[in-house]
Formats: C-alpha cells, sequence, structure tokens
C-alpha cells in the first residue's frame, strides 16, 4: 500500500491524548492518526449519503403523491389525499 508523507499540526491536548492513548493502547502514533481519519472519512460519507438519500426521498414522496393523485382520479376516488 502506497503511503503519503502529511505534516500535521495538532492543538496541544489533542496531541497530548494522543500520545497518552497511542501509549496506553501500545500503538504506533501514525497508526493511530491513520485509523483516526478513516473513522472520520467513514463518519462524513455516511453523513453525506444520508443527506442525500432525505433529499431524494423526499423528491420521491412528491411524486408519489402525484401519482396517487392521478391513479385514484382514474379510478374516480373523490377524496382529496
Amino acid at each position: 500500500m502506497a503511503m503519503k508523507t502529511l505534516s500535521l499540526k495538532l492543538d496541544d491536548k489533542i496531541f497530548s491524548d494522543a500520545e497518552e492513548l497511542t501509549s496506553m493502547m501500545k500503538l504506533a502514533r501514525n497508526r493511530y492518526i491513520n485509523d483516526a481519519v478513516n473513522a472520520y472519512n467513514l463518519y462524513n460519507k455516511r453523513k453525506l449519503l444520508k443527506e442525500q438519500m432525505m433529499r431524494e426521498s423526499k423528491a420521491t414522496s412528491i411524486d408519489s403523491m402525484d401519482v396517487l393523485r392521478e391513479f385514484e382520479s382514474l379510478i374516480g376516488g373523490d377524496e382529496a389525499i
């Protein structure tokens, strides 16, 4: 797997917490940061997918209601939806 070099500046508190955790977990700092970025990427992909699905669901529900109204009018339904 190819790796990219990255220069990273962290707030002191975030760095201290990460150092403490990597020490306790006996995990390399690089691996810890890779895992953290990967988890955040997955979180954001899911968030974006949810937003997209909500937009598409809203658009589909409007179309579905139009189709339902048309169907009701074809079978003689006088009830408003």
